[in-house]
């Protein structure tokens, strides 16, 4: 997950597939896949939210193997409360992996949107909302929930105005319904300025979403 690189500099490097712009990138879009799936799984929704190909995509792997098979960003204990002692550590080389990315493709962060499905909607809000951690130019969460765990909290406080999509499945059996409601309430009273779509669905991307969250991710990432 690591080497060192020139003058012993530590680069940090997770599994990922890059999805190249049509032309010169006008920002980048990254999703982070759920438990269990693979840096391949939400590739092919990158053509769904971006089919013009304005943005750059990244699909990220995330760096744990637990069982039941798969890639996993932190151990599940319980619902809504990450496991610390896996959570940290994934936090900090996706942190640390993304800001690499995006400074060897002169993209800054605020013309990236940060999404991802089930746990890794989780770590978008994680990363999209670490205290010090630079803004993005959006968060797209689907099926998750801001994630509450010792040693790490949201800072609402700097995020002002910042553009969240929230969906979410009111059938969900996974992430219940509640965890996208609260996450909603949350942002909105912090003052970020969220859209939200809860549709009848399981823990899945609902298909009758899509064409909202592709007009929403329409309006990021531009110079």
């Amino acid at each position: 997950m690591a080497a060192s690189g020139a003058c012993g500099r530590l680069v940090v490097s997770l599994a990922h597939v890059v999805r190249e712009p049509a032309g010169a990138p006008e920002g980048a879009l990254i999703l982070l896949h759920g438990r269990g799936a693979d840096e391949h799984d939400l590739h092919p929704v990158l053509d769904v939210l971006d089919p013009d190909r304005r943005l750059v995509g990244l699909t990220p792997g995330a760096p744990l193997s637990l069982p039941p098979g798969g890639r996993h960003w932190y151990r599940v204990e319980r619902v809504g409360f990450p496991h610390r002692d896996t959570f940290a550590p994934a936090l900090s080389a996706l942190g640390d992996f993304l800001d690499g990315w995006l400074a060897e493709r002169e993209i800054a962060w605020d013309r990236t949107v940060l999404g991802g499905f089930s746990q890794g909607a989780v770590m978008s809000y994680a990363v999209g909302l670490g205290p010090g951690r630079p803004s993005p130019a959006g968060i797209l969460a689907m099926s998750g929930f801001v994630p509450v765990v010792e040693g790490w909290e949201p800072d609402l406080a700097s995020r002002r105005e910042l553009p969240v999509s929230i969906s979410h499945g009111s059938m969900d059996p996974v992430i219940g319904l509640d965890f996208g409601r609260q996450a909603r309430d949350l942002l909105t009273e912090g003052g970020l300025a969220v859209e939200y779509h809860e549709s009848p669905a399981g823990h899945s991307l609902d298909p009758s979403t899509l064409p909202a969250l592709r007009t929403w991710v329409a309006g990021r990432g531009r110079c």
